[in-house]
């Protein structure tokens, strides 16, 4: 195997995953990385795996009165183009991972300086390659730029993820009982890191990082 190295050093700078409990947390930091990012003047582009996620984001932002764009795949050509401005001082784009694509986004004047394009991703994709497109979505060209994932213990993969694990360890009728939703609550990051998680527990197959 010959690996082919980048035309320029990649700049990129990715934050480890954030794990909460329950989706409504999760996005609720979403929320906060956003306005947060915003204030700063970098262009955002958040990638989602459905487009029911796109909407419920979207609406989210609406009520922080932060202006964005929602971006579903349905209009390639003037997606595509808004995609190409995703890059300009103070832009938020919302984007499933279909959308836009094959489409660079080119930093804006002076948004080097504030640290490039911030990539946030709402959800973690069952196959890796997914979601490595939509971290490269930042930093090209030796461009600087962030990306930072969140997940929830909540999210469809990581429930199967850990119902193919219980089905392994207590069988089918215990998978069924552990697989219903805790009630317990909280505002902070899961402690366990998901990646320690995807190496000791993990099948290969699920593994979505």
């Amino acid at each position: 195997m010959l690996v082919i190295p980048t035309n320029r050093p990649v700049a990129r700078k990715d934050k480890h995953d954030t794990v909460y409990k329950t989706r409504r947390e999760k996005f609720h930091a979403v929320i906060q990385e956003i306005a947060e990012i915003h204030n700063q003047g970098r262009p955002i582009l958040v990638g989602t795996i459905a487009v029911e996620t796109s909407e419920y984001v979207s609406r989210l932002l609406k009520k922080t009165g932060v202006v964005h764009s929602v971006l579903n795949a349905k209009y390639h050509q003037q997606e595509a183009e808004i995609v190409a401005r995703a890059g300009q001082r103070g832009s938020v784009t919302i984007a499933t991972n279909m959308a836009g694509r094959g489409t660079d986004i080119k930093l804006g004047p002076g948004i080097a300086d504030l640290g490039g394009l911030h990539v946030i991703g709402t959800e973690r994709h069952e196959s890796r390659r997914i979601d490595r497109q939509l971290r490269g979505r930042c930093a090209r060209q030796g461009d600087p730029g962030s990306s930072h994932f969140f997940i929830s213990l909540e999210d469809d993969l990581m429930r199967l993820v850990r119902l193919r694990q219980d089905r392994q360890i207590h069988g089918e009728d215990g998978a069924r009982r552990r697989a219903r939703p805790a009630r317990r609550r909280s505002d902070r990051p899961d402690s366990r890191k998901v990646r320690k998680a995807s190496a000791t527990n993990c099948p290969r197959w699920a593994a979505p990082w």
